[in-house]
């Protein structure tokens, strides 16, 4: 009996060892690409019930010539490489990986905003100059009394919230999908939370609506000497109007794990200010979401094609008309 073919695009700094190994003892053919150029993609997937996705673009012109596959599963949270409409028209499943590094990006988060408000990018620079406590004057003000504030709260922030509440004097957050809030956590809008924030932090999707929208005004409505911390999108923040809110205020300092173009240019001068704590797209990066990321997608295609519905879809066709792809059609629903 023919095997049910599951092809992996690319997979950037992830091990596909573990995915395969999973999908070839449930049965699959898997087929490793290693490409996101979508003539190599279509290519190999001609025959393909599902494809994991890393970083390729999945779009219409490419499903048409992809007539065989019914399941997008991405290795992300991220779902923005795939035109989600156009699959959700033809009938296709999408999943993602909601909660694969959840606490990582969350702990990332604390730790980047810990270190602004204890201005440690600058003490680093002083000790490595020669310099000494006499010198330091950047006098950090103390945790318990900042405001910390989280736009958008979904999975990530509301852990950021959890293990940050200790540690900070007052937690608001905005997000108007948001209906209630654990204990400790203010729901407000979004003027008052940039107003009252003394360490902003963003965890909002990019959309054509949050694209750019931290922009200039916003920044001059911040707290003087306040922060910003961005481990969501890099097309959230206006770079110029982030620059020009450090070296003129009202920011003290800010964090980017993510930038408008990844990796930045070499002379861009975000990787130069000396108000800017930097790290490499690296928020999600630890050994256990790795793992994750390399075997979920895998977990995802496996559950769909033996019941019918992946683990985490994010969309898919009218589950009363749906019959697992590996079995045989429920009575009454369509062959």
């Amino acid at each position: 009996m023919t095997r049910p073919v599951v092809v992996i695009t690319d997979t950037a700094e992830l091990d596909p060892g573990p995915g395969l190994r999973l999908l070839a003892e449930a049965g699959f053919e898997a087929r490793l690409v290693g490409s996101r150029d979508p003539e190599v993609i279509a290519a190999a997937a001609h025959d393909a019930v599902a494809l994991i996705v890393g970083y390729a673009r999945i779009d219409a012109a490419l499903l048409d010539r992809l007539p065989t596959v019914r399941m997008l599963a991405t290795m992300s949270a991220g779902i923005d490489m795939i035109d989600v409409p156009e699959a959700e028209r033809r009938g296709l499943w999408v999943a993602n990986l909601p909660d694969a590094a959840t606490e990582d990006v969350a702990v990332h988060a604390l730790a980047q905003a810990l270190a602004l408000v204890r201005r440690l990018p600058q003490a680093d620079t002083l000790v490595r100059g020669g310099g000494w406590s006499d010198d330091f004057t950047e006098v950090p003000r103390r945790a318990s009394e900042l405001t910390l504030g989280l736009l958008g709260f979904g999975r990530i922030a509301r852990t950021f919230a959890r293990i940050a509440a200790p540690l900070f004097g007052r937690v608001l957050a905005h997000d108007p999908h948001a209906t209630d809030g654990p204990a400790g956590v203010e729901l407000t809008d979004l003027d008052t939370l940039i107003a009252d924030a003394d360490v902003l932090s963003l965890h909002i999707p990019s959309t054509p609506r949050t694209q750019g929208m931290i922009d200039g005004p916003l920044l001059a409505r911040m707290r003087p000497g306040s922060v910003l911390v961005n481990v969501a999108r890099g097309d959230l923040v206006d770079p110029g109007a982030l620059l020009t809110a450090l070296d003129r205020g009202p920011l003290a300092g800010a964090a980017l794990d993510v930038f408008p173009t990844e990796p930045p240019a070499a002379d861009d001068p975000l990787r130069t200010h000396p108000r800017l704590l930097l790290s490499p797209h690296s928020a999600f990066l630890t050994d256990a979401s790795l793992h994750a990321y390399a075997t979920d997608p895998a977990r995802n295609v496996i559950a769909w094609w033996t019941t019918g519905r992946p683990h985490t879809p994010v969309v898919g066709p009218d589950p009363a008309t749906t019959t697992a792809p590996g079995t045989t059609p429920r009575q009454g629903a369509p062959a």
